[in-house]
């Protein structure tokens, strides 16, 4: 009966400092997220002809100019710092950050005169 009581106690104990941390977590996302501070940016691992899909597929529905030549985002002129900046712009018109190859970023990714909105 003891055996019971101590395991009963040790998964309280867990169940609650997990339960506190996943509220944490959210609570720092959530908070991010409510002042503006999130980005949606291409993931590491997506897979470069995925990224020039979704470029593609973006630029045919938002303002894709500062990613052109010439624009203040187009150097570096890789797939994937395009994508990121099309990504981010229509997780700004749209709302929109899809998981399968894009993840929320609380690190401002603008670099030099390229700014993230």
């Amino acid at each position: 009966m003891n055996i019971h009581k101590t395991y009963y106690k040790i998964m309280a104990k867990l169940t609650f400092s997990l339960c506190s941390l996943g509220f944490f977590f959210c609570f720092i996302m959530c908070s991010s997220y409510v002042h503006g501070k999130t980005w949606c940016v291409a993931q590491t691992q997506a897979p470069e002809p995925k990224l020039q899909e979704v470029l593609d597929y973006l630029c045919g529905r938002i303002n894709c100019a500062d990613i052109q030549p010439g624009g203040s985002c187009f150097d570096p002129d890789t797939v994937r710092n395009h994508a990121s900046y099309a990504i981010d712009m229509n997780f700004r018109t749209n709302d929109e950050c899809d998981g399968s190859y894009a993840a929320i970023a609380v690190t401002d990714p603008s670099y030099g005169a390229c700014v993230y909105p």
